[in-house]
């Protein structure tokens, strides 16, 4: 079924004429400029009023009143998640693009938990304004490293550029290149901004090949720690803002290298190799990505963030082993643990930042999604996602769309407003 058209908002404006005396026309005349500069002043502001309604829906657009400014103390990622009926940025009416995997309400997922929003303990965060998000990368380049979930992000992002604000209409994208497969780099082109948004497909930042038996891959794979994945550094030289993620795919067999010679494995249980924690491979791999982004000459002023991990939520067994994810509303904190292995992931991630940000040869950042992501065992699509080539699994690893990975945009927007200053 082809989707419907994305809708944007309207405004009419009409006048009446008839007899009358000069004064009055004058009148009249005085306030209809007024009303034109009225209603041009909505059409070039980044924070038009207006609510749009679509099906079960209320679509929200930036207002007015979302004029919380962001102290520049603030930490984004410490806080709660509150009920919010403001509604999403989009639905699967309004974004042409959204995935069928991630279509939760298309495949009957209650859509009571896209009604939470993320506040931060000390501020507001404020929703999503394209218009704002293309302003500030007006004339750039931004490109996700990743893997499925980094380019789960993307997908959001890109749906939550396609909205328009009232009188403003902000183009979909011309995709460049196709999303038909993992390991293409896909480009998104917003023309009246001249702003690329990249996907540079990598699952493990650094070299690695997968093993294969008989013709058949066996899912256990050979990672060159301290040798970058090339397919996503060659591109650095054209990108402003990257953000980089791995994580979940050091969740298996895996033999390390390094200078070329095995040096162990993680999860193998060979006696004969040095058996290494994963979070050894994952602190590994992230030093060489950021030691490779660090050493770029051709890279002056890149931002580098890194998304740090967003965790599953399987319960009562694995993704392969009947595992699911039923929750309908956010974890409460009581409820989870900031320790595991969720959180090491993060801690590593963390860590590996901090170790370059401390040279500041280059600026390196982080996008600190773990705490809040660690909440919301609802937001994934669960049963409900296009999973005919994979049927019988539960999808507890990706986010439905629009849903809380949304959130992770947000907090983008508003470390570019920040002009990412201390993250």
């Amino acid at each position: 079924m082809r989707p419907a058209p994305y809708e944007q908002g309207k405004r009419a404006f009409h006048e009446e004429s008839g007899m009358g005396s000069m004064k009055t026309r004058s009148f009249l005349s005085l306030i209809v400029s007024f009303s034109v500069l009225l209603f041009l002043s909505s059409l070039f502001s980044s924070n038009p009023l207006t609510v749009i309604y679509n099906g079960s829906f209320k679509l929200w657009h930036p207002s007015a009143g979302d004029q919380t400014v962001i102290n520049d103390d603030c930490d984004l990622f410490e806080g709660k998640w509150l009920r919010d009926h403001g509604g999403p940025a989009y639905t699967n009416r309004s974004c042409r693009i959204l995935p069928e995997s991630q279509n939760c309400d298309k495949y009957g997922k209650d859509q009571d938990f896209v009604n939470w929003r993320w506040k931060p303990a000390e501020c507001d965060l404020r929703r999503f304004d394209p218009v704002a998000f293309l302003e500030a990368v007006r004339g750039k380049t931004m490109a996700f490293a990743s893997d499925s979930v980094g380019r789960n992000q993307k997908d959001s992002l890109v749906c939550l550029l396609s909205q328009a604000s009232i009188g403003i209409i902000v183009e979909y994208p011309l995709n460049l290149k196709g999303d038909k497969e993992e390991n293409q780099i896909t480009n998104w082109y917003f023309q009246s901004y001249d702003f690329t948004l990249m996907l540079l497909w990598t699952r493990f930042l650094v070299q690695e090949q997968e093993r294969v038996v008989n013709g058949t891959g066996t899912g256990d794979f050979d990672l060159h720690l301290d040798r970058v994945d090339t397919n996503w550094t060659a591109k650095l030289p054209l990108v402003n803002y990257l953000i980089i993620s791995s994580g979940h795919w050091f969740f298996r067999n895996l033999y390390l290298y390094e200078n070329g010679k095995i040096i162990g494995c993680v999860y193998c249980g060979q006696a004969n190799l040095t058996n290494y924690d994963f979070t050894y491979a994952i602190r590994r791999a992230f030093r060489t990505a950021l030691q490779s982004i660090d050493r770029c000459e051709e890279c002056e002023g890149l931002v580098t963030l890194v998304r740090t991990f967003a965790p599953a939520h399987f319960e009562h067994g694995a993704w392969n082993t009947g595992g699911y994810c039923n929750r309908t509303r956010p974890l409460n904190e009581t409820a989870v643990r900031l320790s595991g292995t969720d959180w090491e992931v993060r801690n590593a991630q963390v860590e590996e930042v901090e170790r370059f940000r401390m040279e500041k040869t280059k600026w390196f950042g982080v996008l600190d999604v773990t705490k809040a992501m660690l909440l919301r065992a609802d937001g994934h699509p669960g049963s409900h996602w296009n999973n005919d080539w994979n049927r019988g699994f539960n999808d507890c690893l990706h986010w439905c769309l629009p849903g809380p990975i949304d959130t992770w945009n947000e907090m983008l927007l508003a470390l570019l407003r920040k002009g990412f200053s201390d993250v």
